[in-house]
């Protein structure tokens, strides 16, 4: 029989589908990698899958163990499953602007969520951040993974992510397009890409009111702006995203994440996350400037976790985005 060993030994090995209508005026090709079919809903599933197989090597899970994350959800998912897998408990901290959708799939893995106010500097004690580090430091065999500024964010995609498209493509992509949060995805594809080619330009997505398109193109840090897409976009510099692989950085708004994510759902019968739509919307955009070229864009989430929010008219209406 050929079976996984565990859902954990399911993750990876997404798909690659062709963008059709939505792309049917870009001289360009444009693929999309759907992460949300990944177990845990998410691209996630690929980090948690490799620290916890990094920490049972090391011997760290145990019936002690305690895994303490700062999350926007989805690695809080990801690391939920699979702490449900391997026995051990879970504390993730996440900013109150997040889905219901999102806590209560953490809740029902059986760990502990703690909801933390959005609109706070990244250094204040009540910030998801600050909180995740006390409970950590505070927690009898906790491990705090600090998916913001581990390298082991990178090198999870780099394992696995990257050589995916690259084989998926048979070396044929041209341009990746992906969105930044912890910056681990982006770091470890596009390390990964580059050194099979370095004519591939790697693009990155960046929601506005976050901090990274201004570090890029002018090596400075502004101050954050809150925004309603989940899941991309920082309020400070975290070392786990490498600006070195990237080519290029796009500023996208939330209401052309939002319309473009419904419009996948719509046109291409993808169900992904607004993030997606960021990535998507870029992409589009861009493919212009690449007539003949192979564009593959990384929809990291589904859209089972926004059902109360984009997905939704009425939260779409009374937020102004309809």
């Amino acid at each position: 029989m050929r079976v996984c060993k565990d859902v954990l030994d399911a993750i990876g090995n997404t798909p690659l589908v062709r963008i059709n209508k939505l792309a049917a005026d870009c001289t360009a090709s444009v693929y999309a990698k759907l992460e949300f079919m990944n177990p845990g809903g998410s691209i996630k599933d690929r980090l948690a899958k490799h620290l916890f197989e990094q920490y049972a090597r090391a011997g760290l899970l145990d019936a002690g163990t305690t895994i303490v994350e700062n999350s926007s959800g989805n690695t809080g998912a990801s690391l939920s499953m699979a702490a449900a897998v391997k026995g051990v408990r879970c504390t993730i901290t996440l900013p109150d602007k997040m889905s219901q959708e999102k806590i209560n799939r953490m809740k029902a893995f059986g760990t502990e969520v703690v909801v933390t106010p959005t609109n706070v500097p990244a250094e204040a004690e009540e910030s998801y951040y600050s909180v995740a580090k006390r409970i950590a430091a505070s927690t009898p065999g906790a491990i705090y993974p600090d998916q913001y500024n581990n390298p082991e964010n990178a090198l999870a995609h780099y394992h696995s992510t990257g050589p995916e498209i690259w084989e998926q493509t048979a070396g044929q992509v041209d341009v990746v397009v992906c969105g930044m949060g912890t910056g681990g995805t982006i770091s470890g594809v596009g390390r990964y890409l580059k050194e099979q080619s370095k004519q591939i330009k790697i693009i990155g997505v960046d929601p506005q009111g976050s901090i990274f398109y201004d570090y890029f193109h002018h090596r400075k840090l502004t101050t954050p702006q809150t925004y309603s897409v989940e899941g991309i976009g920082e309020d400070y510099l975290v070392s786990a995203l490498d600006f070195e692989v990237l080519d290029d950085v796009v500023r996208v708004n939330d209401k052309q994440s939002f319309d473009t994510a419904r419009q996948l759902v719509r046109q291409e019968g993808i169900f992904c996350g607004g993030s997606s739509g960021s990535a998507m919307f870029v992409a589009l955009n861009i493919a212009r400037d690449y007539p003949g070229k192979n564009i593959v864009v990384i929809l990291p989430d589904s859209g089972n976790m926004y059902l109360s929010k984009f997905m939704s008219d009425e939260w779409m209406l009374q937020n102004n985005f309809l």
